[in-house]
């Protein structure tokens, strides 16, 4: 069996992703559901072990390069945000405490912004990623997911964000308000439809929101329809407000296919020049280029 000479970790608030590495190679993968907010602080090296523990070559002390939300207030360890302008990674890895003797936990920091208001963690590596794999590059990020990011890079550093709650207000929406009943499945043209609408008129996105349900009731609106108006809909309203961001730029959409692709497409409708990238092969490459931290080899381990 290939022996790995470090790990890998992307523990966010509900899950846990880990993967044995060997140099830049994965040779193993594993996850769980005990992400931070199922934890407690003596319980995260349990946890991380009970996915990692049969990885572990014996006689050396392996390092584990780990992102996200085990590095905030209530997580393993705190890792202060490092303030922008400045590289992705700051200058700097924090130290979890560990009892077992076998590993070496260090956490890459978040990113915060004073004025306006603003911070992120995990999405900091996905740029570190993304930089790794086009060095000089200059432009805008956008990552979307549950809270989606906007990153201005130059010069290889991040000169501001902005983050909407896009992603939640949408599953907020469509599992726990009256449109529930009204919204399932997707449709391609429905999107754009709702796109064109929330792009144009913003401050018409709660009104509109509303006629998703009267136009299930009185004209029979196909749910797959509605669904992708929704998401069209939330995703105009903020590219609406992130013009700044996106005019004139080239923008990389980094995230799964299924999140990144809406918004690659409503890019391409306001003829933006638009890359998409893997979120997880970013975060890899991230945690890898955070390894210039660290020694490069597993040190004795010592009983």
């Amino acid at each position: 069996m290939t022996q790995i000479n470090w790990i890998a970790a992307d523990w966010g608030t509900s899950h846990l992703r880990v993967w044995g590495m060997d140099g830049d190679r994965v040779v193993h993968s594993a996850d769980s559901d005990q992400g931070m907010a199922r934890l407690q602080r003596a319980e995260f090296e349990p946890a991380l072990l009970a996915l990692v523990g049969e990885w572990l070559p014996d006689g050396q002390v392996t390092p584990v390069i780990a992102c996200g939300m085990l590095g905030s207030r209530q997580g393993w360890v705190e890792a202060p945000y490092h303030g922008v302008p400045c590289t992705p990674l700051g200058d700097r890895l924090v130290t979890a405490p560990t009892r077992d003797l076998r590993i070496s936990v260090h956490v890459v920091a978040g990113l915060k912004q004073p004025a306006p208001a603003d911070v992120m963690r995990g999405e900091e590596t996905q740029i570190a990623g993304f930089l790794a794999q086009n060095p000089g590059w200059d432009g805008v990020v956008c990552l979307p997911g549950t809270h989606s990011k906007w990153v201005h890079l130059s010069a290889g550093e991040v000169v501001s964000f902005q983050t909407f709650l896009t992603g939640e207000m949408f599953a907020l929406l469509s599992e726990h308000s009256i449109l529930r009943h009204s919204v399932a499945g997707w449709n391609d043209d429905g999107f754009l439809q709702g796109f064109d609408q929330g792009m144009e008129r913003p401050d018409r996105l709660l009104a509109r929101l509303f006629s998703l349900r009267a136009e299930a009731l009185l004209h029979g609106q196909d749910a797959a329809v509605a669904r992708a108006r929704l998401s069209g809909l939330l995703i105009g309203a903020e590219l609406a407000n992130t013009k700044p961001y996106w005019l004139g730029q080239r923008v990389a959409v980094i995230g799964a296919h299924g999140i990144a692709r809406p918004y690659a497409a409503a890019l391409d409708r306001l003829s933006v020049p638009v890359t998409t990238c893997d979120a997880t092969e970013l975060t890899l490459a991230g945690l890898g280029a955070a390894r210039a931290f660290i020694p490069q080899k597993g040190t004795p381990c010592v009983n």
